[in-house]
């Protein structure tokens, strides 16, 4: 029996897929549990349309961090801190206040989650930091640390 999988199923395929069957293991299983619809021409056709409305919107979604990076590529964040002896921080500057001060200064909005730290910054200067902008785009901002 061909049935399209409407989640991951261990040992039998992932979501979206059509896949052939045995009939107990989908009427039994697959159906009941609402994992799988069978494959009638309706739900092929509805499943090719799911399909290309995907496809859409992830070249949507990549034209627009692509952009996006390019914006980011251009900006200097200038974020401040109290500095101590040698140009030691007191404290540190994380990822939020690197996405707060990019709000503040450029008005773009981006996920804390998305900017990529080793580790806080702990010294006055200037550093090089990654935003994470889709799976296949990144971009890198200029941060100057300074009192």
């Amino acid at each position: 029996m061909k049935v399209i999988l409407l989640q991951d199923v261990k040992g039998t395929g992932k979501q979206g897929q059509l896949v052939e069957v045995s009939t107990g293991h989908a009427r039994n299983f697959l159906l009941p549990k609402k994992m799988a619809v069978e494959a009638t021409s309706a739900n092929i056709a509805g499943l090719e349309q799911r399909k290309k409305t995907d496809e859409a919107r992830r070249v949507k979604e990549f034209e627009e961090a692509t952009a996006l990076a390019g914006k980011l590529e251009e900006q200097t964040i200038t974020v401040s801190a109290k500095v101590g002896e040698n140009g030691k921080l007191f404290g540190s500057i994380t990822n939020k206040e690197i996405a707060d001060a990019l709000e503040a200064q450029a008005g773009i909005s981006i996920d804390r989650r998305k900017i990529v730290l080793e580790e806080p910054i702990k010294m006055v200067g200037e550093k090089i930091v990654e935003v994470k902008l889709h799976s296949q785009v990144s971009a890198k901002i200029k941060v100057e640390i300074g009192s």
